[in-house]
């Protein structure tokens, strides 16, 4: 829908230069706003409404850390704007509007550079950075092992195996992501950083529910081993030791009770 729009405007515009309706360009190169200016700033408007609002909601989707950068360079946009606007003599939009793009570049690889490929979670070094940001008052860790992972790689091929952590990945973030951080850390290991321990419970419970909905679906999706430790420190390679114990307790109980 907002490459259709964008087609429709151009065809617009470029019918509309030869008569300078919206603007025009003399042959020294002067250029000059026409009558109906206001089609332009309303297309502009709208179409960096459009960027901005749809950077911000895939930047929630990914749970991205530097979501918050989005916003000054949204202020810096408008102050330009509106700057060109009342200043019609002081031509900086195109320059603000290639700087801006470069920011924009910049971010958008930013944001990309954080997050693991394959499930869309956010990747190890993005743990590592957050890790040793986090409130270790109420903070927890959660580790994440897929039981008999290497089993479905050599029975049902490793596009099946792919296809598996991406189911996992997605029963976290819908469980866990409201309150915390999820993490894919390594081949078939994942983890979250929750901000509060109270919510562990909760978001456990609608994890399972949604691994054995899955699982009915899904025959070959193997079960998941968790376990869970407090920072309460912060040695985060003390803390992640401890819930692995935990996860291996868990992973072990399973066996058992199959």
């Amino acid at each position: 829908m907002a490459i259709l729009c964008e087609i429709i405007y151009l065809l617009v515009l470029a019918i509309s230069i030869p008569s300078g309706l919206v603007f025009s360009v003399s042959q020294e190169n002067i250029y000059s706003r026409g009558p109906y200016f206001f089609i332009y700033i309303f297309v502009y408007f709208i179409s960096i409404f459009y960027l901005s609002l749809s950077t911000i909601l895939v930047s929630k989707q990914f749970q991205n850390r530097s979501k918050a950068l989005i916003y000054p360079l949204i202020i810096f946009l408008a102050a330009e704007t509106i700057i060109q606007i009342m200043v019609p003599n002081l031509h900086v939009s195109w320059l603000c509007v290639t700087l801006l793009s470069v920011l924009y570049f910049i971010y958008c690889s930013e944001m990309w550079n954080q997050l693991d490929s394959l499930t869309g979670l956010l990747n190890q070094n993005s743990f590592l950075n957050r890790s040793h940001e986090m409130n270790y008052t109420n903070g927890m860790l959660i580790v994440f092992d897929v039981d008999d992972f290497k089993h479905v790689n050599d029975v049902y091929g490793h596009v099946k195996g792919d296809l598996c952590l991406s189911i996992i990945a997605n029963c976290i973030k819908k469980a866990y992501a409201k309150y915390g951080y999820c993490y894919r850390i390594g081949g078939d290991e994942f983890c979250v950083l929750l901000k509060n321990c109270r919510n562990e419970e909760s978001c456990s419970i609608q994890f399972d529910h949604l691994m054995k909905s899955k699982q009915r679906k899904y025959k070959y999706l193997p079960s998941v081993s968790y376990g869970s430790a407090l920072l309460l420190t912060g040695d985060i390679v003390s803390v992640k030791d401890l819930a692995d114990q935990n996860m291996y307790l868990n992973k072990k109980r399973n066996k058992e009770q199959q």
